[in-house]
């Protein structure tokens, strides 16, 4: 039996590396609610240290995820200033079946971001 989970990892495309010390945000979403589920930082390889759900905590529904780019964008030098570009980046999607994995990686750099559902 497969057990579902979600995952994600942050990667640094302007420098070429993963980008670590990005907080990450998982809301579950319904309706106009936002419940916060859990709250981490991705570690030197730009990953958190474990799934954001799984087992039993992944059920279908509407997540999202949001990413605190402007902080990392500004501790690393590549931003400055009240006012960025980008800065918090929400990404909100679907879990259609629980028993799959879902991994929904964030590609940043000060100007763009782009996710996929990975592998």
């Amino acid at each position: 039996m497969t057990t579902g989970r979600l995952t994600t990892h942050v990667l640094d495309t302007a420098r070429g590396m993963p980008a670590a010390g990005v907080k990450i945000t998982l809301y579950r979403i319904s309706g106009q609610s936002h419940r916060k589920v859990k709250e981490v930082v991705t570690n030197a390889d730009g990953r958190t240290d474990g799934p954001m759900l799984a087992g039993d905590d992944l059920t279908v529904g509407s997540y999202e995820l949001v990413f605190c780019a402007g902080d990392y964008l500004r501790a690393t030098g590549q931003a400055q200033g009240e006012v960025l570009f980008l800065d918090e980046i929400p990404i909100r999607f679907g879990i259609p079946d629980a028993g799959q994995h879902y991994h929904v990686p964030l590609l940043i750099s000060p100007f763009a971001y782009s996710t996929y559902r990975g592998s």
